[in-house]
């Protein structure tokens, strides 16, 4: 279990599930929940060393609720997840953390809280293209040579 393949579709359908149950959608604030299918794509698709830690929280889901967690009435699936959160550990944070980092990148999201989907400039301020004066004092510093070891 090293990569996002590792995932079986079960698995992945319980991912689904369990972003929508920490993320739901809003029609308020017009943003997708974190089972939405680009975010879901994210997920998969940058899991990379988190796999292993998801595989396993999702296996302890799947223990905990007895069938795949999307059968399982609204009731039932709190109850799951009140369990496991006190006893998922690091599998239970990696995999809160995997769902809410896809879902906080997302450009939708991003709009709806107000972000411009461009990178953070100083100060919040572009700036005009070939005006490197913000690296004058960094300049006026001079050189400084390490010896390289040997």
């Amino acid at each position: 279990m090293t990569d996002q393949l590792s995932l079986t579709p079960r698995q992945r359908d319980d991912l689904r599930t369990v972003a929508a149950m920490i993320i739901p959608a809003s029609d308020v604030y017009n943003v997708p929940g974190a089972d939405d299918a680009a975010i879901q794509a994210d997920m998969l698709s940058t899991l990379g060393r988190d796999t292993r830690l998801v595989a396993m929280a999702l296996e302890h889901l799947a223990r905990l609720a007895g069938r795949p967690l999307a059968e399982l009435d609204a009731g039932k699936r709190d109850d799951v997840a009140q369990e496991f959160r006190s006893s998922g550990g690091a599998a239970a944070a990696t995999l809160v953390r995997v769902v809410l980092q896809c879902y906080y990148r997302d450009d939708r999201v991003l709009r709806s809280l107000g972000l411009e989907l461009r990178p953070p400039f100083p100060k919040g301020y572009v700036l005009p293209d070939g005006d490197w004066s913000l690296l004058d004092p960094v300049k006026a510093r001079g050189g400084t040579l390490w010896r390289a070891p040997s």
